[in-house]
């Protein structure tokens, strides 16, 4: 954890709830799940089709997960057929902040050439 003290942040070299929270949101497609759930509330299909590259079987994993975290909620509407949808609980809003920030950052320093990434590619 960390400590502010007029008003510098002394951070500690290893913290295990930060080392498990970077982890829970830095897996594989996380992000890009959290990033579409701040959109609003969403059917697993728009979720899939809105993230090129992440399989259902991943996106049925992550979701899960962030559902066991409290970050993300799963409503069953008894319809037929049955629909379902997945949306960010308050926990999960509160990572708006930290996308933004990543976001922030990432126009500055993330250099696309680099990685591959083309001048037709989606940038995010």
């Amino acid at each position: 954890m960390s400590t502010e003290t007029h008003g510098v942040v002394d951070v500690s070299p290893y913290c295990p709830a930060f080392q498990h929270t970077v982890e829970l949101i830095g897996r594989r497609w996380t992000g890009a799940i959290i990033r579409s759930l701040l959109a609003g509330s969403c059917r697993f299909s728009a979720i899939l089709s809105a993230i090129p590259g992440l399989s259902d079987r991943l996106l049925a994993e992550r979701l899960r997960e962030l559902e066991a975290e409290g970050i993300v909620s799963r409503t069953v509407y008894p319809e037929h057929p049955v629909r379902i949808e997945y949306r960010l609980t308050e926990k999960g809003r509160e990572l708006e902040r930290i996308v933004a920030a990543i976001d922030a950052w990432t126009a500055r320093w993330f250099d696309p050439s680099a990685h591959g990434i083309g001048p037709g590619d989606p940038a995010g």
